[in-house]
This record gives structure tokens, C-alpha cells and sequence, in this order.
């Protein structure tokens, strides 16, 4: 068998255990929920909570960081139905766009799952 033979069976081989691969931990719509809730979270404590005045925290006894704790249900919720899913088989690319009221801006975040990790690559604000 010739050299050039062997490596065009070995790379096919080789795309083909990884287009396996790929399919196989291409994560799920509730995952990729479960890491846009984790990461807003982060992101309110470590951005948000952080801006908040102690004096206003002292003032109407409110402790941000468990605030944001508090509404991780309504968080999930608020992903959930502001999330669109495309699937490729190999990836999936999600799409949330966030938007609360005329008052906070909006928010979308574009993110690529795959291998069961996912890459959050276009966070814009509207």
C-alpha cells in the first residue's frame, strides 16, 4: 500500500472519530442555561454588587450579593425564554438576547458549544 494511501485512510479515520466526538458532547440547550446562569451571576457580584454604595446597602438592609442569589430561579427563567438554540450536530450556537424593560438596556450574547464547553465569542449591548 502506498504511503500517500495510508495517510488519506489514517486522516479520514481520524475526522471521523472526531466528527464522533463532536456529536457525541455537543451540549445540550438546559446545560448551556445552567453556564449563562452561572456567568451572569458572576457577573452581577463581581460588576454590579461591587458599584453598589455600602451606605445604600446599610440604608434598605439590602445585601446584593445575596439578592443576586436569590433570583437565580428568575434568572434561569428570564435565559430560558430569551434563548435560541441552533444546532450543527457537530455545535450549537446560542443565541440570548436580554432584554427587561425600556429603563436597563439590552443585552445579546452569542455562544458556541461544543465538546461540552462552551465559548461565549459576541457580547454586545443594544
Amino acid at each position: 500500500m502506498k504511503p500517500s494511501t495510508i495517510i488519506t485512510y489514517t486522516g479520514a479515520f481520524g475526522l471521523a472519530v472526531l466528527a464522533i466526538l463532536m456529536a457525541t458532547t455537543n451540549p445540550s440547550q438546559p446545560k448551556y442555561e445552567q453556564y449563562a446562569v452561572l456567568k451572569l451571576t458572576e457577573y452581577l457580584k463581581d460588576n454590579v454588587c461591587v458599584k453598589t454604595p455600602k451606605i445604600l446597602e446599610n440604608i434598605i438592609k439590602l445585601n446584593c450579593n445575596k439578592l443576586v442569589d436569590d433570583a437565580n430561579p428568575q434568572i434561569k427563567e428570564l435565559i430560558s425564554a430569551t434563548t435560541q438554540r441552533q444546532d450543527y450536530i457537530l455545535f450549537s450556537v446560542y443565541r440570548t438576547d436580554l432584554k427587561l424593560n425600556s429603563w436597563v438596556p439590552a443585552y445579546t450574547f452569542e455562544t458556541v458549544g461544543a465538546f461540552d464547553q462552551f465559548y461565549t465569542y459576541k457580547a454586545k449591548k443594544q
